[in-house]
Protein backbone atom coordinates (compact mmCIF):
# COMPACT_ATOMS: atom_id res chain seq x y z
CA UNK A 1 0.00 0.00 0.00
CA UNK A 2 1.38 3.36 -1.02
CA UNK A 3 1.49 5.94 1.72
CA UNK A 4 -0.03 9.35 1.12
CA UNK A 5 2.82 11.60 0.03
CA UNK A 6 1.49 15.07 -0.77
CA UNK A 7 2.84 17.01 -3.72
CA UNK A 8 6.54 16.67 -4.40
CA UNK A 9 8.10 17.26 -0.98
CA UNK A 10 11.61 16.80 -2.28
CA UNK A 11 11.27 20.15 -4.07
CA UNK A 12 10.52 22.03 -0.87
CA UNK A 13 13.39 24.36 -0.01
CA UNK A 14 15.27 23.64 3.21
CA UNK A 15 14.02 25.81 6.03
CA UNK A 16 17.47 26.50 7.40
CA UNK A 17 18.63 27.56 10.85
CA UNK A 18 17.97 31.10 11.94
CA UNK A 19 21.23 33.00 12.11
CA UNK A 20 22.12 34.87 15.25
CA UNK A 21 20.15 32.57 17.53
CA UNK A 22 21.82 30.67 20.35
CA UNK A 23 20.10 27.50 19.21
CA UNK A 24 17.88 26.57 16.27
CA UNK A 25 14.26 25.57 16.25
CA UNK A 26 13.17 22.25 14.75
CA UNK A 27 12.42 22.06 11.06
CA UNK A 28 10.29 18.94 11.31
CA UNK A 29 8.04 17.30 13.88
CA UNK A 30 6.77 13.77 14.34
CA UNK A 31 3.19 14.24 15.52
CA UNK A 32 2.09 10.71 16.32
CA UNK A 33 0.13 8.60 16.60
CA UNK A 34 0.72 7.03 20.00
CA UNK A 35 1.48 3.30 19.73
CA UNK A 36 2.06 3.85 16.03
CA UNK A 37 5.84 3.42 15.83
CA UNK A 38 7.08 6.89 16.75
CA UNK A 39 9.90 5.59 18.94
CA UNK A 40 11.07 3.38 16.08
CA UNK A 41 10.83 6.41 13.76
CA UNK A 42 13.01 8.39 16.19
CA UNK A 43 15.65 5.66 16.29
CA UNK A 44 15.61 5.39 12.51
CA UNK A 45 16.02 9.10 11.81
CA UNK A 46 18.76 9.57 14.37
CA UNK A 47 20.92 7.26 12.25
CA UNK A 48 21.13 9.94 9.56
CA UNK A 49 24.22 12.13 10.18
CA UNK A 50 22.40 15.26 8.99
CA UNK A 51 19.54 14.89 11.50
CA UNK A 52 19.60 16.16 15.06
CA UNK A 53 17.03 14.88 17.55
CA UNK A 54 16.97 15.68 21.27
CA UNK A 55 18.18 12.98 23.62
CA UNK A 56 14.70 12.77 25.11
CA UNK A 57 12.35 11.53 22.41
CA UNK A 58 9.24 13.34 23.67
CA UNK A 59 9.94 17.00 24.43
CA UNK A 60 6.23 17.80 24.96
CA UNK A 61 6.80 21.51 24.33
CA UNK A 62 3.62 22.25 22.39
CA UNK A 63 1.39 20.37 24.82
CA UNK A 64 2.59 20.07 28.41
CA UNK A 65 5.53 22.51 28.48
CA UNK A 66 4.34 25.37 26.28
CA UNK A 67 4.47 27.84 29.16
CA UNK A 68 8.21 27.17 29.49
CA UNK A 69 8.76 29.43 26.50
CA UNK A 70 10.68 29.42 23.25
CA UNK A 71 14.07 29.69 24.94
CA UNK A 72 13.43 26.49 26.87
CA UNK A 73 12.47 24.75 23.63
CA UNK A 74 15.54 25.98 21.77
CA UNK A 75 17.66 24.63 24.58
CA UNK A 76 16.88 21.10 23.42
CA UNK A 77 18.72 21.79 20.15
CA UNK A 78 21.80 23.59 21.49
CA UNK A 79 24.15 20.76 20.48
CA UNK A 80 22.98 20.56 16.87
CA UNK A 81 25.67 21.10 14.24
CA UNK A 82 25.04 23.95 11.76
CA UNK A 83 24.52 21.51 8.88
CA UNK A 84 22.01 19.34 10.72
CA UNK A 85 18.25 19.39 10.31
CA UNK A 86 16.61 19.55 13.73
CA UNK A 87 13.44 17.71 14.61
CA UNK A 88 11.57 16.16 17.48
CA UNK A 89 8.87 13.53 17.90
CA UNK A 90 6.08 13.74 20.47
CA UNK A 91 3.02 11.56 19.73
CA UNK A 92 0.67 13.60 21.95
CA UNK A 93 0.97 16.46 19.44
CA UNK A 94 -1.43 14.80 17.00
CA UNK A 95 -4.23 14.48 19.54
CA UNK A 96 -3.94 17.56 21.77
CA UNK A 97 -6.42 20.13 20.42
CA UNK A 98 -4.28 23.18 21.22
CA UNK A 99 -1.10 21.95 19.57
CA UNK A 100 -1.75 22.65 15.86
CA UNK A 101 -2.24 26.38 16.50
CA UNK A 102 0.80 26.58 18.73
CA UNK A 103 2.98 24.85 16.14
CA UNK A 104 1.67 27.12 13.41
CA UNK A 105 2.44 30.23 15.47
CA UNK A 106 6.07 29.24 16.07
CA UNK A 107 6.90 26.90 13.17
CA UNK A 108 4.56 27.72 10.26
CA UNK A 109 6.90 26.07 7.73
CA UNK A 110 7.60 22.91 9.73
CA UNK A 111 7.32 19.58 7.96
CA UNK A 112 5.00 17.26 9.83
CA UNK A 113 5.25 13.46 9.85
CA UNK A 114 2.30 11.32 10.93
CA UNK A 115 2.21 7.55 11.38
CA UNK A 116 -1.28 6.01 11.27
CA UNK A 117 -1.74 2.50 12.61
CA UNK A 118 -4.81 0.29 12.17
CA UNK A 119 -7.06 2.18 14.60
CA UNK A 120 -8.47 -0.93 16.27
CA UNK A 121 -5.02 -2.36 16.95
CA UNK A 122 -3.81 1.06 18.08
CA UNK A 123 -6.71 1.36 20.55
CA UNK A 124 -6.06 -2.09 21.98
CA UNK A 125 -2.34 -1.43 22.25
CA UNK A 126 -2.84 1.82 24.14
CA UNK A 127 -5.38 0.23 26.45
CA UNK A 128 -3.11 -2.63 27.44
CA UNK A 129 -0.12 -0.26 27.66
CA UNK A 130 -2.10 1.85 30.15
CA UNK A 131 -3.07 -1.20 32.19
CA UNK A 132 0.52 -2.47 32.22
CA UNK A 133 1.85 0.92 33.37
CA UNK A 134 -0.84 1.34 36.04
CA UNK A 135 -2.62 4.24 34.32
CA UNK A 136 -5.74 2.13 33.89
CA UNK A 137 -7.39 0.04 36.59
CA UNK A 138 -10.70 -0.66 34.83
CA UNK A 139 -11.36 -3.74 32.74
CA UNK A 140 -11.19 -3.12 28.96
CA UNK A 141 -14.95 -2.89 28.34
CA UNK A 142 -15.37 -0.59 31.33
CA UNK A 143 -12.41 1.60 30.39
CA UNK A 144 -13.79 2.21 26.91
CA UNK A 145 -17.27 2.86 28.29
CA UNK A 146 -15.85 5.43 30.73
CA UNK A 147 -13.77 7.30 28.13
CA UNK A 148 -16.31 9.92 27.07
CA UNK A 149 -17.12 10.96 30.64
CA UNK A 150 -13.46 11.06 31.57
CA UNK A 151 -12.60 13.34 28.65
CA UNK A 152 -15.54 15.63 29.36
CA UNK A 153 -13.99 16.36 32.74
CA UNK A 154 -11.09 18.07 30.92
CA UNK A 155 -8.69 16.28 33.24
CA UNK A 156 -5.25 16.51 31.55
CA UNK A 157 -4.32 13.03 32.77
CA UNK A 158 -7.39 11.50 31.13
CA UNK A 159 -6.77 13.51 27.96
CA UNK A 160 -3.38 11.85 27.62
CA UNK A 161 -3.84 8.46 29.27
CA UNK A 162 -7.50 7.47 28.76
CA UNK A 163 -8.15 8.67 25.20
CA UNK A 164 -8.28 5.22 23.64
CA UNK A 165 -10.99 5.55 21.00
CA UNK A 166 -10.59 9.29 20.59
CA UNK A 167 -6.94 9.02 19.56
CA UNK A 168 -7.91 6.47 16.94
CA UNK A 169 -10.34 8.85 15.20
CA UNK A 170 -7.61 10.19 12.96
CA UNK A 171 -9.57 12.46 10.64
CA UNK A 172 -10.75 14.71 13.46
CA UNK A 173 -7.14 15.23 14.51
CA UNK A 174 -5.77 15.71 11.00
CA UNK A 175 -8.54 18.19 10.17
CA UNK A 176 -7.07 20.56 12.75
CA UNK A 177 -3.68 20.44 11.05
CA UNK A 178 -4.98 20.66 7.51
CA UNK A 179 -6.92 23.78 8.47
CA UNK A 180 -3.59 25.50 9.22
CA UNK A 181 -0.92 23.77 7.13
CA UNK A 182 -0.88 23.02 3.39
CA UNK A 183 -0.89 19.32 2.61
CA UNK A 184 2.58 19.55 1.11
CA UNK A 185 3.88 20.04 4.66
CA UNK A 186 2.30 16.80 5.88
CA UNK A 187 3.58 13.30 5.23
CA UNK A 188 1.05 10.64 6.21
CA UNK A 189 2.50 7.14 6.51
CA UNK A 190 1.01 3.82 7.47
CA UNK A 191 2.66 2.47 10.61
CA UNK A 192 2.57 -1.07 9.30
CA UNK A 193 4.70 -0.04 6.31
CA UNK A 194 7.42 1.24 8.61
CA UNK A 195 7.97 -2.35 9.72
CA UNK A 196 7.09 -4.29 6.55
CA UNK A 197 8.88 -2.08 3.99
CA UNK A 198 11.23 0.13 6.01
CA UNK A 199 13.56 0.81 3.07
CA UNK A 200 10.67 2.39 1.13
CA UNK A 201 9.60 4.49 4.10
CA UNK A 202 13.21 5.57 4.55
CA UNK A 203 13.31 6.94 1.01
CA UNK A 204 10.01 8.74 1.54
CA UNK A 205 11.38 10.38 4.68
CA UNK A 206 14.62 11.46 3.00
CA UNK A 207 12.66 13.05 0.17
CA UNK A 208 10.07 14.74 2.38
CA UNK A 209 12.63 16.14 4.82
CA UNK A 210 14.98 17.17 1.99
CA UNK A 211 17.82 15.16 3.53
CA UNK A 212 20.99 14.08 1.77
CA UNK A 213 20.29 10.67 0.20
CA UNK A 214 22.17 7.92 1.98
CA UNK A 215 21.84 4.17 1.92
CA UNK A 216 19.28 2.45 4.10
CA UNK A 217 20.97 2.03 7.51
CA UNK A 218 20.05 -1.64 7.48
CA UNK A 219 18.86 -1.60 11.08
CA UNK A 220 15.32 -1.04 12.29
CA UNK A 221 15.08 -1.25 16.04
CA UNK A 222 11.47 -2.02 16.88
CA UNK A 223 10.75 -0.20 20.11
CA UNK A 224 7.98 -0.57 22.68
CA UNK A 225 6.61 -3.70 21.05
CA UNK A 226 3.63 -5.17 22.83
CA UNK A 227 3.87 -8.26 25.00
CA UNK A 228 1.00 -10.06 23.29
CA UNK A 229 -1.63 -9.18 25.88
CA UNK A 230 -3.72 -7.52 23.19
CA UNK A 231 -4.04 -10.90 21.45
CA UNK A 232 -5.99 -12.12 24.48
CA UNK A 233 -8.70 -9.48 24.14
CA UNK A 234 -12.32 -10.57 24.04
CA UNK A 235 -13.34 -11.04 20.37
CA UNK A 236 -16.60 -9.24 21.15
CA UNK A 237 -14.66 -6.16 22.18
CA UNK A 238 -12.54 -6.26 19.04
CA UNK A 239 -15.75 -6.51 16.98
CA UNK A 240 -17.22 -3.56 18.87
CA UNK A 241 -14.13 -1.48 18.13
CA UNK A 242 -14.28 -2.33 14.44
CA UNK A 243 -17.84 -1.06 14.33
CA UNK A 244 -17.00 2.12 16.24
CA UNK A 245 -13.99 2.91 14.07
CA UNK A 246 -15.36 1.87 10.68
CA UNK A 247 -16.02 5.49 9.72
CA UNK A 248 -12.41 6.41 10.49
CA UNK A 249 -11.10 3.56 8.34
CA UNK A 250 -13.34 4.56 5.43
CA UNK A 251 -12.35 8.21 5.77
CA UNK A 252 -8.62 7.52 5.86
CA UNK A 253 -8.96 5.26 2.81
CA UNK A 254 -10.85 7.95 0.92
CA UNK A 255 -8.61 10.86 1.85
CA UNK A 256 -5.13 9.31 1.92
CA UNK A 257 -5.46 5.99 0.11
CA UNK A 258 -4.37 4.11 3.22
CA UNK A 259 -6.05 0.78 3.95
CA UNK A 260 -5.87 -1.84 6.65
CA UNK A 261 -6.80 -5.50 6.21
CA UNK A 262 -9.44 -6.34 8.76
CA UNK A 263 -10.08 -9.95 9.65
Amino acid sequence: MKAFSPGTPSTMAPIGHTSGMAAPLPEFLGLGTQKGGTTTLHRLLEQHPDVYLPACKEVHFFDQNHDAGEGWYRGHFTNAEPHQTCGEITPFYLFHPDVPGRIHNLLPKARLVVLLRDPVERTISQLFHARKRGFETLEPFDALAAEAERLQSCDPVSLQKHSYLSRSRYLEQLDRYEALFPREQLLILRSEDLFSTPELVWQQLLSFLALQPIDWPGTLLRANAGDGLGDQIDPALRHQLRQQLAETVAGVRSRYGIEWEWS
